[in-house]
Order: structure tokens, then sequence, then C-alpha cells
């Protein structure tokens, strides 16, 4: 039987007032706030304005999603034209690079985008692959939902090893942003007390699998690393009228019962309750509008639909449209004053984009842990292994900076042994039932150093769908991700050795291609000197101070962890610091 869910009222409440066009009053009105985008960032930057009596007009490139319409988390695979393969021959044609997203599927492919009406370039021989999701919610719909705090073994990494530059604030400054977030979103994961891992405000933890238990007291014997059940926007207890995950395991085909953050769930229905949010769906943001004074007045943006060019006029412009997405529109907002685009009077603008470095698909079987017995299933998150490598105690490696996680999962392979044991019958379905496998798997996670010579650029020739110049990506490891790469590869086949693994697949040789983990960061990079930086503490663009960048644009380095938590902290900071900056007539 397939389970039936009533809409949460938080999204049918936002749903209503979404605007697929700016009516005539609108787009004769001064706003105080445009916010760019409504995912994790703009979310956050809704809400938290929007509570302080601040009116906010919300653009977003993409349409609204209708859950009775666009969330497949209960479908089966029966149910489907295509059975769950989905149509190859129009993924191949529509969405060659996001198909490669393994979340891009024929029950999600409709939360990514159409790659030949985004296009991008890049050298040949430095390949990215840039996943994107363009609707109200952008990509927190489909996320991994993997939630950690930074610490100042990130914020002030440059102190610890000299290289590069420290943040411009501490992990005292963001933890009571942390922890306001964490309250509202929810937040589940085991106190460990780890200096190079700070705990959030939990919910409680889920369990750890059989297996990983086993492994968990082998490899804190050997090793004398924790391993500890992940930690993730998914609510183990209800949660704001909102209830606890049902764990059917399918969370990036959206969430009928708003059991994991999605900013449509979440945030943008509180924004909305205060009758001070206005949100314009379709509206794709082309450039930031500049006064002859040097001042920003709005944005111009184009009908995603009709391709019609709108005017929206704001007090103060904040750009939480992804990373690249905010840097692409600082770039194309050229004037007589910024020839090279706003916040970028230095040439610092689209330097020092990083992403996560991963060595994926190592594992085996755990023999031991065969059996005829079920073990429960749907847990919708894993392990992780949390960075030691040159953070605290022994572990330390001179051959490269910065360091690594390990994560995976551990779990009965029932479905994967079906398909691969042969046979029919009644012996077939006995072996199936009698003989289950215990796949065990593991990869690493590593962190990328913010370097110059990684940056985008708009592409002089190319353009997207609505005439908007396209982004140039220039971004490849280094020798340093390179040599970490080794030690990375060296430790997950320490692991596997000391878990006995049968059946093992080694990791892969080779690592990601960059932009693969989707942790995008840097490009309009946050600091105290204006000569190397585009955004100051608080994410006000150093030339223009009426202009904020509030999502992972902003990020000086990026640790080996997910960024998604560290941005919205940062947005709910930024946004504190607006209202009292509007509150005061400074912007």
């Amino acid at each position: 039987m397939i389970p039936t869910f009533t809409l949460p009222l938080a999204m049918n409440d936002l749903l209503s007032m979404v605007h697929s066009r700016i009516t005539r009053a609108m787009a004769t009105k001064t706003y105080d706030v445009i916010v760019v985008g409504s995912g994790a960032s703009g979310g956050w930057v809704a809400k938290e304005l929007t509570e302080k009596g601040v009116e906010v007009l919300m653009l977003e490139a993409g349409p609204p999603r209708v859950p009775t319409r666009d969330f497949t988390e209960h479908i089966w695979p029966y149910q489907l034209k295509y059975r769950g393969f989905g149509n190859q021959k129009k993924l191949l044609v529509d969405q060659p690079v996001q198909r490669l997203c393994y979340a891009c599927d024929d029950y999600s492919h409709q939360f990514f985008v159409n790659d030949h009406e985004h296009p991008y370039t890049f050298p040949a021989d430095k390949p990215f692959m840039w996943i994107r999701g363009r609707q109200v919610g952008g990509k927190t719909f489909c996320w991994a939902r993997v939630s950690y705090r930074y610490s100042d073994f990130e914020f002030k990494a440059a102190s610890r090893d000299g290289y590069g530059q420290d943040w411009p604030i501490t992990y005292k400054e963001l933890e009571p942003y942390y922890e306001r977030v964490e309250n509202y979103i929810g937040i589940s994961g085991s106190y460990e007390g780890l200096p190079q891992l700070p705990d959030s405000r939990f919910l409680p933890p889920m369990r750890l699998s059989c297996g990983e238990l086993v492994a968990k007291e082998i490899v804190e014997k050997k090793f004398g690393w924790k391993l500890i059940v992940d930690r993730s926007a998914n609510l183990t207890v209800p949660v704001n009228g909102r209830p606890a995950c049902h764990y059917c395991d399918q969370c990036q085909r959206g969430c009928f019962t708003a059991s994991y953050f999605n900013s449509p769930s979440v945030t943008l229905p509180a924004a909305a309750r205060t009758g001070r949010l206005h949100l314009v769906s379709d509206a794709v943001v082309s450039h930031v509008i500049m006064t002859a004074e040097g001042k920003a007045a709005g944005v111009a943006y184009i009908d995603r639909s009709t391709k019609a060019a709108r005017e929206v006029r704001g007090k103060i412009i904040v750009l939480a449209a992804s990373a690249l997405e905010s840097t692409r529109i600082l770039l194309n907002s050229r004037s007589p004053r910024f020839p090279n685009g706003v916040g970028n009077s230095q040439s610092v603008l689209g330097h020092y984009l990083m992403d996560h470095t991963t060595l994926e698909q190592g594992g085996g079987t755990m023999a031991p842990l065969r059996s005829a017995v079920r073990e429960p299933v749907g847990r919708p998150c894993g392990y992780i292994i949390p960075k030691y490598v040159n953070t605290v105690g022994p572990y330390r490696n001179k051959n490269f900076l910065r360091g690594y996680y390990f994560a995976g999962d551990g779990r009965q392979e029932v479905y994967g042994h079906a398909f691969s044991t042969p046979g029919f019958g009644r012996e077939f379905r006995d072996k199936v039932r009698s003989q289950i496998p215990y796949s065990f798997n593991v990869y690493a996670q590593g962190e990328c150093l913010p370097r110059h010579d990684n940056y985008v650029t708009l592409d002089p020739e190319k353009k997207d769908a609505w005439g908007i110049p396209a982004l140039h990506i220039h971004a490849s490891y280094g020798e340093n991700e390179h040599a970490m790469a080794k030690a990375m590869r060296d430790h997950l086949g320490e692991i596997m050795d000391a878990l006995k693994l049968e059946d093992r697949t080694p990791p892969r040789d080779e690592l990601n291609i960059f932009g693969k983990n989707i942790h995008e960061c840097g490009t309009a990079r946050m600091g105290n000197d204006a000569n190397t930086s585009v955004v100051n503490a608080y994410n006000q663009v150093h030339d223009v101070k009426n202009v904020f960048v509030t999502d992972g644009a902003c990020f000086v380095t990026q640790g080996c962890s997910e960024p998604t938590l560290t941005i919205m902290a940062i947005s709910a900071r930024a946004a504190d610091y607006i209202a009292e900056q509007f509150r005061k007539g400074e912007l």
C-alpha cells in the first residue's frame, strides 16, 4: 500500500502567495530589500528580515514546485513509464550534465535545470560539472541534508598553516547563528565534544546500523578515530509542527511531510506569515541596476516564460542565488563606474573557486554479518569518521595542508543481491532470502585550497536562453589536493583492511571532477581588506554598501565539510546586520 500524506499547511500558504508575473503595483514600488534566490541562503535572509519589520521582494529564477505534481518519494517504479530507469535518450539530450548527479533520475529530474537553456564553458583539459536547480527552494529539495558546523580549523586555517587568508569572523562570532538555525530547522546528531567538528543543538540522533556498530568498535580501537552517525537536517522528533521523518529514504525526491529542511516548507512560510514577503517566481535576474553615484537601485530580470525584460526597485540588494550565479550577476552588472562588474574594482571577483575532492566507490562485504534476518532499513543518513589529519592529536601529514574525513554506510544489500543471484523459482527465492550479504561502503572527502587561478569569468560569446552571458569556469585540483588524495587512498585501504572486507572494491584512483560534489564556494570571498576580498565580514560588498552576497560565494576557505549549515548561519548573521543598518538609515 502506498502511504498518503497531507500537503504541509506551511507550503500551501506559501504557494498561494507566489506571483509568476510581477504586478503593476509591484513594478512601480521601491522595496526595502530585494533578495535574489529562494534557497538555503535566500530563505533565511527573507525570514530574518521580514520578522524584523523589513519588506522584502524575492525573485526566483525558476517556478514553484507543487508537491502533488513534483514530489515522488512514495512512487513505486511500476507507476512510472520507464520503471525508474528514466527516459535515457531525453536525459542525454536535455540534461547531459545534470544526469551525472545521482539524484537526477526518473523520479527527480524536474528539480534540475535543462543544460541547453543554462550553458557554461570550460577549457578542454579542465572539465567542470555544474549541477543546478532553479525553482522556488533552489536545491534544498534534493540536497543531501548533511549539516556540520565549521570550526576555527576552517575560519582561522591560514593562521595555523600560513596558506591564504583567514576569515574575518571567528567560530565564536558565528556560534549563536548556528544555534538559531539549528533550533529552527532541526538537526539530528550525537554530542561528541570534538573541537574540529563542533556539536550542534541536536535532535535525538538516528542509529548506527549493525555493520556500522561493528566498524565503530574496530576503527576506534585501531585508529583512535570516532565513527559516529551522520548529522542530518532530518527530523527525528516533531519540530514547529513538522512531523518526524518516516524513513522512506528517498529524500532527493521531495518530502510531503516537510520532515527535512527545505526553504519552501520551513523558512519561506515563516517570512510569508509576516505579510512582508512578496515572492516572484520565473524571474531570471541578469544584473544589478546602478546609479551614476555608484549605488544599487534595483535589479533587472527576464521573465522565464515570455522572455520580457523587467526591472524592480529596491533600497538594498541581497544576492543569494548560489555561489556561481551570484558572482555571474555581479560580473554582468557593468556600468561606467563599474566597467568590470560590481565588486570587481580590485579584480578579485570570480577568483578562489573551491569544491571538495573525493575518492569514491571503496567498500566490500562484511562476511560475518551475512544473514537471513532482515535489518530495519530506510534511515536517511550514514556514518562519518570526522577529520583528524592535521587537526588534533598525533595525526600530522607534512606532505599537504588541511585534511579530510571519511563517510559511507553499512547495510544489507537486499536488492543488489537479488539482481545478481542467478536462478528462478523456489530455489532462487530461498537463496535471496537466506543469504543476504552485508555491504560496507566508505569514501573520503577532502579540502580544496583557495587558489587565485581557479576562477570564473563571463564567456565573451556564449549566452543562456535569456540572452544573459554564460560563465566560463576555469578550475582544477592542484598539487596539494593530489598529495592529499594519496593519503586518503592509503587510509581508505587501511580501514578496509581493518574491517576484513571481502569482495573488495578499491576506491577510484582519480579524484572526482571539479564541481561534482555540488559544494562550489568562493568567487566573492569575504575579508577586511578591500584589496583582496569582495565583501566584508557582514557580506556587504566593499564597493557598494547596499549590495550583499550571502551564499557560498563569500567563503574564504571550505574545510572538508558540507557548507550549507554555515551558509544559513552566515545568512542569518548578515540579515541581522542589514536590518540594524537599515533601521539606522545607514544603507
